[in-house]
């Protein structure tokens, strides 16, 4: 099979996919035991039953739920997600507006992660079981070990408050405005205009948020890539490459490493999608404007709506990064080929 087939196939599948996740998503929400006008309305709105009707209609929760599920599926396929009942604005709005962030915060944790991650893989597994395996085990360790709340906290507490190398929570400081929207990431906005101050202060306040949320996949890559890597140095060609002269630089990164990144690619794939949905305590941590916070006030408020959405928008993304994950294997493996 072509690779462009693959891709289109897969793409192909992805409005199943969203559906099937949608359903599980309304079911799921549907199943707590409150009403989402209690959250909204007072409690003497609440016991007006023409004001309770009037509402339930305006947000179509006087409908049988399968005709519910049946009309956000129709407004889906529209590019419509429907309308917050807490901002009483178009969620796709709210996302427009959120998850530019949520994406920046997350890119960044990734440089982290790869950067960091695989080169600490290798340097442990070039020196096993020597001191530089055991630092990179133990930084690993920490990092897959260490709880987010309390390393933002930490983080804060010193480079912040008591060293003042970093500014503290938010994505600008106060006295400097965002730039011009253009993707609404504000470290590529700013240097598409050329508003170098604003760069660096968005990057200053990247820092800290990107380190605690790439932690622990930072560990989890590290661990992986060491685990690989240690693998492919025991095959045989790898001893033939070394009886052939080949200097030590040149058979880790000619020909161990490409074969050993394979698995890692796996957990940075998917380690896209959990940083996407488990930024919620970095950015209430940091006072990140993103999605993981808009989630919490939805879920707080009962906004259906607003959930759903925030499920889409990071499912659809997950099953995207995972589809150039795996087109990336054959780049990496010429052995490996996409099969029918």
């Amino acid at each position: 099979m072509q690779l462009w087939q693959y891709v289109a196939r897969r793409l192909a599948l992805l409005p199943i996919l969203i559906i099937g996740i949608t359903l599980l998503a309304f079911i799921v929400s549907h199943l707590v035991p409150a009403d989402p006008l209690g959250m909204v309305l007072s409690e003497r709105a609440m016991n007006n039953p023409t004001i309770v009707a009037a509402y339930r209609a305006r947000w179509g929760y006087d409908r049988p739920l399968p005709e519910q599920y049946l009309i956000y599926v129709r407004n889906l396929a529209h590019g419509d997600l429907g309308e917050s009942i807490a901002t009483q604005r178009p969620v796709l709005q709210d996302l427009a507006q959120f998850f530019p962030a949520t994406l920046e915060l997350t890119l960044a944790a990734m440089v982290f992660t790869v950067f960091l991650g695989i080169p600490l893989g290798v340097v442990a597994a070039i020196f096993r079981d020597r001191w530089p395996d055991h630092l990179a085990r133990i930084l690993a360790l920490i990092g897959v070990s260490v709880p987010v709340f309390w390393l933002g906290l930490l983080l804060l507490n010193v480079f912040y408050f008591h060293l003042d190398w970093l500014p503290g929570p938010g994505r600008l400081d106060a006295d400097i405005p965002p730039p011009p929207h253009i993707t609404g990431l504000y470290t590529l906005d700013s240097l598409l205009t050329g508003q170098w101050a604003t760069l660096r202060n968005a990057l200053a306040h990247l820092l800290l948020p990107a380190l605690v949320l790439g932690a622990y996949t930072m560990g989890a890559v590290s661990r992986m890539t060491r685990s690989s890597l240690l693998d492919v140095l025991g095959q045989d060609y790898m001893r033939t490459a070394k009886a052939k002269g080949l200097s030590r630089s040149a058979q880790i990164l000619r020909h161990a490493l490409r074969n050993a990144l394979i698995p890692t690619v796996t957990v940075v794939g998917l380690a896209f999608g959990d940083l996407m949905s488990g930024a919620v305590l970095t950015e209430t941590i940091f006072s990140w404007p993103g999605m993981g916070r808009y989630a919490v006030n939805a879920a707080s408020f009962l906004d259906l709506q607003a959930i759903m959405g925030v499920t889409v928008i990071i499912a659809t993304t997950y099953i995207l990064v995972n589809l150039a994950a795996d087109i990336s294997y054959g780049l990496l493996d010429p052995r490996i080929r996409i099969g029918g």
